[in-house]
């Protein structure tokens, strides 16, 4: 029988937690210990995110996972909570609850509670094992995450033989990454064979990647792996080139060939420093002849007087809003469902919902919320884009800058230049999309002018043109 004590996660009924876990919780002083976001309206402070992963709900499960990845790992990068914090999840990996299954934001196809959090811990352990210089934290913190990697080792390590393959391999994955610490040598012997044997042969792209990467570190020959994954690839991309061409000859057995081939379960939202098709770019000459551009300034709004369609609210009118990178922008945060946004913005909002193809269930599209000047656009029923009317919107602002209500090639300039060691996309209709940001920047109709109307994005909402509603297309 497992002694547990409880701990009350707010908003949230009594959670039980395991003794060693509830020990570090209650051992550390949180309040010295910031994530990306700690203090910001509606976003939940690490115990109660470590409270929740073992609720008796799987949504507040799920989003309790998902608070992990963007708050503590944001970009991946470690904060003074991160590396305390991975001590508590890896103290709950026996705890029985974490066998419950489900399906996980980050990650295709459904796999049990302890697998996510093996696989939160190898990207804590992916990151610990980077230096300042890369982004990956601040010295002291990085020094804190590496200083935990043999408790961590030991915890973990010992889900390696465990019976469900799915919790194997991340166990695994996990462990490989965790030898990346010097101090640690001594264990790869033991662990390399099933890290050849197991990790390398997954269906998950990302384990396959862990496998010949560390590997290599200890010195292992990787030809016949890297081959190997090469000769995939190169016939994943012949088969969807064919079974895209209506014209070409072998689409039915391309398309056969693709359906028989195993789902990979690597991250929907894949960290930049993994992917196989990623390369460091070379570096870019600097441009000391050319200025950075003049940030963007707001409009100026119509006069208090004035009424009309097109009516430009003033800034004393504007609401002053903050924007954090896939976290989430001014009270609201992504993830969020109607409820939150509707008591976090103070009023109700007009909705628009949908049915799912062939069935009877109906899921929220988007809600209008016209005094806050914001629409909210769902997937699965939870918050992933806010839109920011050009007219009436917050004024969202991104390093004291203004987004909202602005000349849009006056904010494309700017951007372009703040990120030019980023990727910039341009959707179907020309609107600029930053995917380091995950922001967008639409142009909405005001009479003659057009003015900035911000999409602030998850990773899925990228492709605008799929992802958007057409009365999306329509705010113009």
């Amino acid at each position: 029988m497992v002694n547990e004590a409880a701990v009350d996660a707010p908003g949230s009924p009594t959670v039980f937690l395991p003794p060693q876990a509830l020990a570090e919780l209650t051992a550390t002083a949180w309040s010295e210990l910031p994530h990306v976001c700690t203090g910001l309206h509606n976003v939940p402070d690490t115990p109660d995110i470590l409270a929740r992963l073992l609720d008796a709900d799987h949504t507040r499960r799920a989003r309790a996972v998902w608070d992990l990845y963007r708050l503590l790992l944001h970009h991946e990068r470690v904060f003074p909570a991160t590396a305390p914090a991975a001590l508590v999840v890896a103290a709950l990996l026996d705890d029985p609850r974490t066998l419950a299954g489900g399906r996980w934001e980050r990650r295709a196809g459904r796999r049990p509670l302890r697998a996510e959090l093996l696989n939160w811990l190898a990207s804590f352990a992916d990151v610990a094992r980077l230096d300042a210089v890369d982004g990956a934290g601040a010295p002291r913190d990085l020094a804190a995450a590496r200083a935990a990697r043999p408790t961590l080792l030991t915890r973990v390590a010992v889900f390696c033989e465990d019976g469900d393959p799915l919790v194997r391999e991340a166990a695994i994955a996990a462990t490989a990454l965790l030898l990346a610490d010097p101090a640690l040598a001594a264990s790869v012997p033991r662990y390399a064979p099933v890290v050849r044997d197991v990790l390398a042969r997954s269906a998950d792209s990302y384990y396959r990647w862990i496998a010949r990467e560390r590997l290599e570190a200890w010195g292992e020959d990787t030809t016949a792996l890297t081959a190997t994954e090469e000769d995939h690839r190169a016939a994943a991309g012949r088969a969807y080139a064919l079974a895209e061409n209506p014209f070409g000859d072998g689409q039915e057995q391309a398309t056969r060939w693709l359906a028989e081939q195993p789902e990979d379960t690597a991250a929907l939202e894949p960290p930049g420093r993994w992917h196989p098709d990623w390369t460091a770019p070379a570096p870019e000459p600097a441009a000391p002849h050319e200025p950075a551009p003049e940030p963007p300034t707001a409009v100026q709004g119509s006069d208090p007087g004035h009424r009309g369609p097109w009516r430009i609210a003033r800034d004393e009118e504007r609401h002053e809003w903050t924007f954090t990178p896939y976290v989430g922008v001014g009270p609201l945060h992504f993830g969020m469902t109607l409820d939150e946004i509707t008591a976090a913005l103070g009023e109700e909002g007009s909705v628009s919902s949908y049915y799912d193809p062939g069935s009877d269930e109906r899921h929220l599209g988007y809600a209008d919320f016209r005094t806050a000047g914001v629409r909210a656009l769902f997937r699965t029923d939870r918050l992933e884009c806010v839109a920011v009317n050009a007219l009436t919107g917050p004024q969202v602002r991104l390093d004291g800058t203004p987004l909202t209500g602005c000349a849009p090639s006056r904010v494309e300039d700017w951007l372009v230049h703040r990120t030019a060691h980023g990727r910039l996309l341009y959707s179907p209709a020309a609107d600029p999309v930053f995917p380091d940001l995950g922001l967008a920047i639409r142009a909405q109709r005001a009479g003659d002018v057009n003015l900035t109307r911000p999409l602030f994005l998850l990773h899925g909402w990228l492709d605008l043109w799929h992802s958007l509603p057409s009365e999306e297309w329509d705010c113009r």
